[in-house]
C-alpha cells in the first residue's frame, strides 16, 4: 500500500469516528434534555400494567366470590348473610337470583320491587309479568324496549276475545310485528269471532 492510500483510510476512520462520536454527543444531548420525561413515562407505563393487572385480579376475585354467594344460595334459599353477600359484590346478578325466587314462589311483593331493577332484563321481566289485564299489557307493550312486546300484544287480544270485545282485539293484533314469530297466532286469532 503507499502512503498516500494510508492517509486516505487514516482520514476515513477518523471521519467514522467523529461522526459516531458526534452521534454519540447528540444522543447524550437528547437523554439529558429528555431524562425525567422518559423517567415518568416508564413509571407511569409500569404503574398503568401493574394497575391493569391489580384491576383485572380484583375483578375475578370479586366475581369468585359472587359465585359462591350464589351456590350458598342454591343450597338454602334462605341464607340472609349470602343473599347480602350477592347483593353487595353483584347487584345485577342479586336481582335475578330474586326474580327466580319470586317467579318460583309467585311473590308480587319481590316483582314490584323488581320492576325498578337496575338489571334492565330484571327490570322488564318484572313489568311483564306483573301485567295481568289488558291495560297493564298494552302499556308494557307500548314500551320501546319490551322484551315480550308482541306475546303482551297477543294476550292482551285473548283476554279482550274472551270478554267477545273482537273488534279491539283486532285492533291489537294489527300491531304485532310481521318479523315475530307470533305473527301466525296474531293471524289465526284475527279470523276468530268473525261471522
Amino acid at each position: 500500500m503507499s502512503l498516500k492510500e494510508n492517509i486516505d483510510m487514516v482520514k476515513e476512520e477518523l471521519n467514522s469516528e467523529e461522526k459516531f462520536f458526534e452521534k454519540a454527543v447528540m444522543t447524550e444531548k437528547f437523554v439529558k434534555k429528555y431524562k425525567n420525561m422518559m423517567i415518568v413515562s416508564v413509571v407511569v407505563v409500569i404503574a398503568l400494567v401493574v394497575g391493569n393487572i391489580a384491576y383485572e385480579n380484583n375483578k375475578s376475585n370479586i366475581i369468585t366470590a359472587a359465585n359462591t354467594a350464589l351456590n350458598k344460595l342454591f343450597v338454602d334459599a334462605t341464607d340472609k348473610n349470602a343473599l347480602n353477600e350477592l347483593k353487595t359484590l353483584s347487584p345485577a346478578l342479586h336481582d335475578v337470583w330474586l326474580f327466580s325466587q319470586a317467579s318460583a314462589n309467585n311473590d308480587l311483593v319481590t316483582m314490584k320491587e323488581l320492576k325498578n331493577s337496575k338489571a334492565l332484563i330484571v327490570s322488564d321481566l318484572a313489568q311483564y309479568e306483573l301485567a295481568k289485564d289488558v291495560s297493564s299489557l298494552n302499556s308494557y307493550a307500548s314500551s320501546s324496549d319490551a322484551i315480550f312486546k308482541d306475546l303482551a300484544l297477543v294476550q292482551s287480544a285473548i283476554i279482550l276475545l274472551n270478554e267477545n270485545k273482537i273488534k279491539e282485539a283486532h285492533n291489537i293484533l294489527f300491531n304485532v310485528s310481521k318479523e315475530s314469530s307470533l305473527n301466525k297466532i296474531a293471524a289465526a286469532l284475527m279470523h276468530y269471532g268473525v261471522k
